[in-house]
């Protein structure tokens, strides 16, 4: 579903250049989940940025479901990809109701049937028809991230780009969600590529996953090898032990790998 080869991204110029991504290159099957890992800066969701059309200064061959992508996206694209941002604060219009939310993406695409569309993607992310007048502040942060995953939704698109989906979200509402993601992958034959700096959440969703540092990709693991802890890669050994927890001896032996 999705292809990226060689995929580079530069911001700035001269000496105040940074190589944000170096040749850039996997794979994810349909209806399968990939992931990538790193720590804060590694360039995982610039990869998101350019797929999405927010990035659009950068190099290399991207296909989705087996088109190339210009430098430009058009309304086609965004009915086959959509992005859930890590923060639902601040990706949902404070001013506008739930209802306004969910149908302005209906009206661009000129899709039809706003009133059934909202309606539908209310339930299939656990909403009841009582949240559609409501607006983002009188929502908890899990409502929000499940409005954020219905605007998604609503144009039916094959491929979701999940940033960081449950980072800002309370431990005991994240694994709502990602089973709310699980259940809808299933239901919709959906294709995900998710960033997160959680491990767990990674093995739990992920067949395979990509290590990022300082915009390169180390180390590809499929579920198994990440859930034992295992990798080739000296760095991604250092991030598996510093997901473990705080321990000082742990911490003192790291290399500063810049």
């Amino acid at each position: 579903m999705i292809d990226i080869q060689g995929l580079n991204v530069v911001f700035g110029e001269g000496d105040d250049s940074v190589h944000a991504l170096r040749d850039v290159a996997f794979s994810v099957e349909t209806r399968q989940t990939f992931g990538l890992v790193g720590e804060s800066g590694s360039g995982k969701t610039t990869v998101l940025r350019v797929l999405t059309g927010l990035i659009q200064a950068w190099t290399g061959e991207i296909r989705v479901d087996g088109r190339p992508l210009s430098h430009r996206r058009d309304l086609t694209f965004y009915k086959l990809v959509q992005m859930v941002f890590q923060d639902p604060y601040g990706s949902l219009h404070p001013r506008h109701t739930i209802d306004r939310i969910l149908s302005e993406p209906v009206e661009i695409h000129r899709l039809g049937g706003v009133e059934h569309r909202v309606m539908n993607v209310l339930e299939q992310v656990g909403l009841g028809p009582e949240f559609r007048f409501r607006y983002p502040h009188q929502l908890s942060g899990g409502q929000r991230q499940r409005i954020a995953i219905a605007r998604a939704l609503i144009l039916e698109p094959k491929v979701l780009l999940l940033d960081e989906p449950t980072s800002a979200l309370d431990v005991s509402i994240q694994a709502e969600v990602l089973n709310l993601l699980s259940r809808l992958q299933h239901d919709l034959g959906l294709t995900y590529l998710m960033v997160s700096h959680d491990l767990s959440v990674v093995a739990h969703m992920c067949k395979q996953v990509a290590i990022m540092q300082h915009g390169r990709i180390v180390e590809v693991l499929d579920t198994e090898r990440l859930a034992s802890r295992r990798a080739d890669n000296p760095y991604s050994q250092q991030l598996m032990k510093a997901a473990e927890g705080y321990d000082r001896a742990v911490i003192d032996s790291f290399i500063d790998y810049q």
